[in-house]
């Protein structure tokens, strides 16, 4: 398929990239952290970008992966291919923890570790109100601009709630939904269209 064709070049000039707003996979995208996956931008500046993909579960729960953690029924997500060996989280409670740092209005990132710890063996956080994951995705100075512009993520946006929501089994053709217009027909398109 070509990506040089109307039908899959994205239009840039509605959406920038930039802190809080969303990257969605181009059809073609391949590699198992970024095929059709949604990438909530934590932080985007001159010197680059950090991500959490938003729709890659992995099954486990926190206490599976992080030892002396009370059991807590959050999931667990892929953040990326960078830095695997350890585990970052958003969150919709920075009063509760301190050093919280802010994407937009009502959705943080990180913290204070200890205190998210208490918290969560004395049972005051809910899996609505944090999200963790394994790594993060990364990229360096210019890289994501040149990314984008290859056509490989449209720049979108997606409400706390979406982004919090435990239904994330659609997300990325939901998101293409949303946008409407040629990006409907690229929510259809097959994953493997040789299949079809």
């Amino acid at each position: 398929m070509d990506k040089s064709s109307n039908l899959f070049r994205i239009e840039h000039e509605n959406f920038k990239p930039e802190k809080g707003k969303v990257l969605i996979a181009e059809p073609f995208l391949e590699g198992k952290y970024f095929k059709r996956s949604i990438v909530l931008l934590a932080e985007y500046n001159e010197d680059g970008a950090v991500g959490f993909v938003l729709n890659k579960p992995i099954n486990l729960t926190v206490d599976e992966v992080l030892v002396n953690i009370s059991h807590f029924d959050g999931d667990v997500f892929i953040g990326g291919p960078v830095d695997t060996n350890r585990i970052y989280y958003i969150h919709t409670i920075p009063e509760l923890i301190p050093n919280s740092i802010p994407i937009i209005d009502n959705l943080y990132w990180g913290g204070d570790f200890s205190v998210l710890k208490e918290l969560i063996e004395r049972g005051n956080v809910l899996a609505h109100q944090i999200r963790f994951f394994v790594g993060y995705s990364g990229w360096s100075a210019g890289q994501l601009q040149q990314e984008i512009l290859g056509n490989s993520w449209l720049v979108s946006q997606l409400k706390v709630e979406e982004i919090m929501s435990p239904y994330i089994e659609n997300l990325w053709e939901k998101s293409l939904r949303q946008m409407g217009g040629k990006y409907m027909m690229w929510a259809n398109f097959p994953e493997n269209p040789s299949l079809n």
